[in-house]
């Protein structure tokens, strides 16, 4: 029997559960592929589509399990007295706290966990519900409070560990030699095992229920996993090997991807006779060849977008006249140092040569840009002729820009944006402590980090869609049956396919907020520092939902990340302010959340009513 009366609660709760979905991907998988794309292994775009396959994979094979630690886990079901309307509004309020309380720090670039967030509602709110004393504060098997919160320590340590150990294994075996480059060529299939393994202990010992993969005996699990890590090893051997072996070694610049084909016959290939330097990426965190120097004020009109959130915001309009990058370089000390204007002037500029450089491009987002620059607001009311037809025009503009906007953000041209301020002289003093290694050497481990990264993605699909979607089926499922929810109750496969693809879609289009702010502010990224995070991160989110903990993807890799850059040897060479911020924001996500939900649950639930 379908709770019709209750329709619009259970269609005001879908909002809010897909509006945490999408933050989830905005917030949390943005600052997992945030080590990818700042270490330059992946563009922003080679991510998203990465992202898509394997954050889908890992949610519909092994999504599942830690749905019932969300649904069940934290308000006993025998609170709700069988009313599933109560059950309904609950856990659409959970997700009301969470969405809202996530939704403003990704707007304002502060990176919270979408995970702890809705667990911290979900406790508000049964405390609205039934008081606290009916609320699961203690273990609960696995299950209460107290098991999920003790990842909020847990979680970032056991992550900087395996992370740190993976990296100083990199760094003894490779970097400290005297020639790396020949020790990184030869020792590749090695740290390919390693990813190998990872990944397919992602699928195999964590299991899919569906599959029952996990039901298998222990032989069976070990010879999978080996078989594939070996398998990964022995192809790596035969094609990559060869390949960078030319390629890095021999320096061939006629080199393409398509010759890896070639395996072992690359040994004997001859490079050309003038290659003198081995055609490879630069992987500086800041170059300033990403820089345009073109001047946004060449162009017609005096307005522009402020992102994908479609509001107006540019240099002249704001106050703050725009330069072009040639007349700042000196300047930007002095600028900063003098007052806050001089602080937002290096702000305005760096945004603005982005968008100079976007109304150049080709596409729907070029075209969109510049209808937006050549149709300002003008003066006067809204309501005014002139500004009703500028607003005509500008509308479909701004839903194109707030669909396609991240898919062509920089995070690098943003890294240079905030040279001369006192946050980038902070982060040069932390990337001055880090060694940096030949581009050749982090050309290899940058194949490794894409594996890595996938496994990341794989492994957050499997953790944090579980999350969204236990609150989701709880809600459906009160609406749907009239009943209130069972402990054995499923969850359905299209649900788990609906939350992975929003989180998806908030990566996508949103998570350049969260990306251009965690990208290297923490400490100096590389391929070799970012798969080590990765690998560290994602082999703590696999154990922890193999216990059918909810831990938070971003405490794992920002663990991670200080675990590699205290392996610099020197406390300077971790952003610990950065770090602080960051823990201050879990710490404050647990009251402000659980206050949100539980006061939205208190006045819901408690409104006058007639009968």
């Amino acid at each position: 029997m379908v709770l019709t009366e209750y329709t619009y609660v259970f269609v005001i709760g879908t909002g809010f559960a897909l509006l945490e979905a999408f933050n989830n991907g905005a917030n949390d998988v943005a600052n997992a592929w945030a080590t990818s794309v700042s270490s330059r292994s992946v563009t922003y775009r080679q991510a998203m589509v990465l992202c898509l396959v394997f954050e889908m994979l890992g949610a519909l094979t092994v999504g599942a399990r830690t749905a019932s630690t969300i649904k069940n886990g934290i308000i006993p079901l025998s609170a709700f007295q069988n009313n599933p309307g109560v059950q309904l509004l609950a856990f659409t309020c959970a997700a009301a706290g969470a969405s809202l309380w996530v939704q403003w720090c990704t707007r304002h670039s502060a990176h919270v966990s979408s995970t702890y967030s809705l667990i911290s509602s979900i406790a508000g709110v049964g405390v609205a519900t039934v008081g606290a004393s009916g609320v699961q504060w203690g273990w609960n098997n696995g299950k209460g409070l107290g098991a999920i919160f003790a990842g909020l320590g847990m979680a970032p340590a056991i992550s900087a560990c395996f992370a740190a150990i993976i990296f100083m294994l990199i760094k003894l075996v490779v970097h400290v030699r005297k020639k790396p480059i020949p020790w990184a060529v030869w020792t590749s299939p090695f740290f390919f095992l390693i990813a190998g393994v990872i990944c397919t202990l992602s699928v195999v010992y964590k299991g899919s229920p569906r599959l029952g993969l996990d039901k298998k005996p222990a032989w069976y699990i070990a010879a999978v996993t080996l078989g594939v890590g070996w398998g990964l090893f022995v192809l790596s051997a035969i094609f990559f090997v060869p390949f960078v072996h030319a390629k890095v070694l021999k320096k061939d610049y006629t080199l393409s991807w398509k010759h890896a084909i070639y395996g072992p016959l690359l040994f004997s290939r001859q490079p050309p006779e003038d290659a003198v330097q081995a055609k490879v990426p630069d992987y500086a965190i800041v170059q300033h060849g990403d820089v345009s120097d073109d001047n946004s004020q060449s162009d017609e009109g005096a307005s522009d977008t402020k992102g994908a959130s479609g509001t107006v915001g540019d240099g002249e309009k704001s106050g703050v006249p725009v330069q072009s990058a040639t007349n700042i370089g000196d300047k930007k000390l002095i600028l900063a140092e003098c007052n806050q204007e001089g602080y937002q002037r290096l702000l305005v500029e760096a945004r603005e040569r982005h968008h100079a450089k976007l109304r150049k491009s080709r596409g729907p987002l070029g075209w969109a840009m510049r209808t937006l620059h050549a149709n300002p607001m003008g003066a006067g009311s809204l309501y005014e002729t002139h500004n009703m037809i500028a607003l005509c025009k500008r509308i479909p503009a701004m839903i194109v820009v707030a669909l396609l906007y991240g898919m062509h953000y920089d995070i690098h041209t943003a890294q240079v944006g905030i040279e001369g301020t006192p946050e980038g002289r902070r982060m040069q003093r932390v990337y001055d402590e880090a060694t940096k290694y030949p581009n050749e050497v982090e050309y290899l481990y940058s194949f490794v980090q894409v594996i890595t990264a996938c496994t990341a993605s794989f492994a957050h699909g499997a953790n944090d869609v579980g999350n969204a979607v236990g609150v989701w089926a709880a809600m459906y499922s009160a609406w749907s049956t009239g009943r209130t929810l069972t402990a054995s109750s499923p969850v359905e496969l299209w649900q788990i396919a609906v939350m992975a693809l929003t989180i998806c879609v908030g990566f996508i289009t949103y998570g350049y907020n969260i990306m251009k702010v965690m990208g290297n502010k923490i400490t100096y990224h590389s391929p070799s520092r970012g798969s080590s995070m990765e690998m560290g991160a994602a082999i703590t989110v696999l154990v922890f939902s193999q216990y059918s903990l909810p831990v938070s993807t971003s405490m794992c890799i920002t663990g991670a990340t200080v675990g590699v850059g205290l392996c610099n040897g020197t406390l300077k060479a971790v952003n610990w302010q950065r770090v602080g911020l960051l823990v201050f924001s879990w710490i404050m996500t647990i009251p402000i959340a659980g206050l949100i939900g539980g006061i939205l649950m208190g006045i819901l639930l408690n409104t006058p009513h007639f009968n």
